[in-house]
């Protein structure tokens, strides 16, 4: 028997074809033979059936709920993480800042001396010379004695910070995505759980999605 997906043989699509996730939750139905299911378990055999398909549908019942609190605790996570991320970018802000205007009165200095641009012209470049290395011993007594002046290495920090952040948040969203996919696989899972879930008014839940500036970006030139 051949394979009905056959990769070999096609059909192909050259051109490639994106994919997006579709935001649509899926209403859990049963029809009437479920229903018939459900009833006949109370008389093969009698009472006892019926009292081992309630206990079946008691831990289906129990297990969608405790998979709810799960998903909760998956979107907590995220939403943990993406405080921190946005303390950390706030943080990242206020220290450019810092750099910024440090490098405005020290660096910027620099570069012009070193520029020989000065109105002296050429006879004063060393002059300039011995200007910059007090400056930049100036810069080095900054950083020792007023620590809110290490812009630099604090904003490097605070970057690796955001980074390891992102890594987080795109793993704790995998956790999410896992959940839910197993929340949408168990609704329609025949015959207990779809019947508990159908009974129950539950719908497929709708995984992470990723916004469309972040899908454009990623389809940007980086290098």
């Amino acid at each position: 028997m051949a394979n009905e997906l056959d990769e070999l043989s096609g059909p192909t699509m050259e051109e490639g074809r994106d994919v997006n996730v579709i935001a649509k939750q899926l209403e859990v139905k049963v029809g009437g033979g479920s229903k018939f299911f459900d009833i006949m378990w109370w008389f093969l055999p009698p009472i006892i059936g019926g009292i081992i398909w309630t206990i079946m549908k008691v831990k289906a019942k129990n297990h969608f709920q405790q998979l709810q609190q799960k998903i909760q605790h998956d979107a907590s996570q995220i939403d943990n993480y993406l405080e921190q991320r946005v303390q950390i970018l706030t943080n990242c802000a206020k220290l450019l800042d810092k750099a910024v205007d440090l490098d405005k009165d020290t660096f910027t200095q620099i570069a012009q001396y070193r520029s020989g641009n000065g109105a002296e012209g050429d006879a004063a470049r060393n002059e300039y010379a011995s200007q910059i290395e007090r400056i930049g011993r100036s810069v080095n007594i900054a950083f020792e004695n007023y620590p809110d002046l290490k812009a630099h290495r604090e904003l490097a920090d605070a970057m690796q910070q955001n980074s390891y952040l992102q890594r987080e948040i795109t793993a704790a969203r995998e956790v999410y995505n896992d959940s839910v996919n197993t929340w949408n696989r168990d609704v329609f899972a025949w015959p207990t759980k779809m019947i508990v879930a159908a009974k129950a008014g539950y719908t497929t839940r709708i995984p992470f999605i990723a916004d469309k500036e972040t899908k454009e970006a990623a389809r940007g030139v980086f290098f």
